[in-house]
């Protein structure tokens, strides 16, 4: 479950010995997605860009920031918006029609640290657009790929600002292609199955020096921050 659903975890007190989310502080880190460097830079191809910007969503969570932001984005420049009450997108049309955009919102539904979901590593990155990231800070998504490879909406003072910029962006090849060139030194890799995380499970509780019991999974997850 995404944190900003996430309650009434002081059920769980003294109920597990480990932890094992997308937090890298974890006991067993599991997350989302990784970027790998390449043993030799490689040449690519960036797929031909025809639309401008997408965005696939399933769940409008009440008050959550990415909604607010987008509906001011939308003010300034077209996004053509994909999921429940928008446009139909089948999984096996998905990759192929969001390569056709330049741009792909990555909007998290919760601002928290290492939260980068499936919507940056898979949805843009396996698409070849590049994505608008909403979520965490820019500090935080930088200790896991390049910082040229994603467009922060905190780096604009207003989604008018960053609209101009991607509009910008749209005119300009050059400028464009440059949140691409970090591929020629890295590949994105996902663990899409849960198999290979029972297994860092089942080593990291093999290996782990003394026993213990996580007396607050409340005050690690929400406060820990």
């Amino acid at each position: 479950k995404p944190p900003l659903i996430i309650t009434n975890l002081h059920f769980l007190d003294n109920l597990f010995n480990m932890t094992m989310t997308f937090r890298q502080d974890s006991d067993v880190y599991r997350p989302y997605g990784r970027i790998e460097a390449l043993k030799k830079p490689q040449s690519f191809s960036i797929p031909a860009k025809t639309k401008l910007v997408a965005w696939v969503i399933s769940q409008w969570y009440p008050g959550a920031r990415r909604n607010i932001y987008y509906e001011k984005l939308k003010e300034y420049l077209p996004i053509d918006v994909y999921g429940k009450k928008h446009m139909k997108l089948s999984w096996d049309d998905f990759y192929q029609t969001i390569s056709k955009y330049k741009f792909y919102l990555a909007f998290e539904n919760s601002i928290y640290k290492d939260y980068i979901t499936e919507k940056l590593w898979s949805n843009a990155f396996d698409s070849w657009a590049v994505p608008v990231v909403l979520g965490t800070s820019r500090k935080n998504y930088e200790r896991f790929l390049p910082g040229d490879a994603f467009i922060h909406v905190d780096d604009f003072s207003s989604p008018k600002e960053l609209a101009s910029y991607l509009l910008e962006l749209d005119q300009d090849e050059e400028r464009y292609k440059k949140y691409f060139y970090w591929r020629s030194h890295y590949r994105v890799r996902r663990e899409t199955g849960w198999d290979n995380h029972y297994c860092k499970a089942c080593r990291a509780l093999q290996q782990a020096p003394d026993y213990q019991v996580i007396q607050s999974i409340e005050k690690w997850f929400l406060e820990n921050r």
